[in-house]
C-alpha cells in the first residue's frame, strides 16, 4: 500500500466533518458545478474521497462513477449512497489509469482538490484528456499556494517528515499552463476563497 493510500484511509473516518467545516465554499463549488452538467451526463468524480459531491449532483446527470485510491473512503462512499438510495452512482477504487475507464466515456470529469496531490500532473491531465468525450469537459478546484509562504513552507517540512501526501505547490499561472499544455481550453476561473489561493477551473476538451 501507498503512502498516500495509507494516508487517506486513516483520514476516512473524519473526512466528511472536516470538509463540511466550510459548507459555505462546498455549495459554491456544488453550484459552480451544476451549471456544467446536463440530465445526459456521465460524470467521473476523480478522488471522489466519500462521495460528498457525486451524491449531490447524481439528480442533475445520467450516471455518476466515483473513483479514489482509499478502500477505507469508498466503503463510507458506498454506504452513504445505499442509505439515501442513490441508484445512478457507483464507486471503485481506482486510478485514473485503470483499464476498465474508456477512453471516450465521460462528459464531465471532476478533480476537486486533486490536482495539488499528484505525483505526475501532466500524465494525469493527459489522461483525463483521453477519457473526455470530444467537447467534454473538465472541472478542478486547487489550492495555489507559493512554496516561499508561510504555509507553503509549512507543508512542504510537514510533506518531507511523512506527516501528509506529496504536494504540487504551483502558482495560478503556473497550473493554468499545466492544463493548457494538456490540450485543453480554459474556459471558466475563479478564485472561490482567497484563503489558501482556491482556484476553480473549468476547461473544455
Amino acid at each position: 500500500m501507498e503512502k498516500s493510500e495509507k494516508f487517506w484511509d486513516r483520514s476516512a473516518s473524519r473526512y466528511d466533518k472536516e470538509e463540511m467545516k466550510d459548507r459555505n465554499v462546498r455549495m459554491k463549488i456544488l453550484e459552480k458545478i451544476e451549471k456544467f452538467l446536463a440530465k445526459q451526463d456521465a460524470v467521473l468524480d476523480y478522488g471522489c474521497a466519500t462521495g460528498i459531491i457525486a451524491g449531490e449532483i447524481a439528480s442533475s446527470v445520467n450516471s455518476v462513477l466515483g473513483i479514489d485510491i482509499s478502500s477505507n473512503m469508498i466503503q463510507i462512499a458506498q454506504r452513504k449512497s445505499s442509505e439515501h438510495k442513490i441508484r445512478n452512482v457507483r464507486y471503485l477504487q481506482a486510478t485514473i489509469f485503470d483499464a476498465g475507464l474508456t477512453a471516450g466515456s465521460f462528459d464531465l470529469v471532476l478533480g476537486i482538490y486533486l490536482l495539488h496531490l499528484l505525483d505526475d500532473m501532466p500524465r494525469v491531465l493527459s489522461r483525463v484528456h483521453e477519457l473526455l468525450k470530444p467537447g467534454g469537459v473538465f472541472i478542478s478546484v486547487t489550492p495555489c499556494l507559493s512554496k516561499y509562504s508561510f504555509t507553503g513552507i509549512a507543508l512542504s517540512f510537514a510533506n518531507k517528515i511523512g506527516l501528509i501526501p506529496h504536494l504540487n505547490l504551483l502558482k495560478f499561472a503556473e497550473l493554468e499552463t499545466e492544463i493548457n499544455k494538456a490540450d485543453f481550453k480554459i474556459i471558466e476561473t475563479e478564485c472561490i476563497k482567497t484563503s489558501g489561493q482556491q482556484q476553480f477551473i473549468a476547461s473544455r476538451k
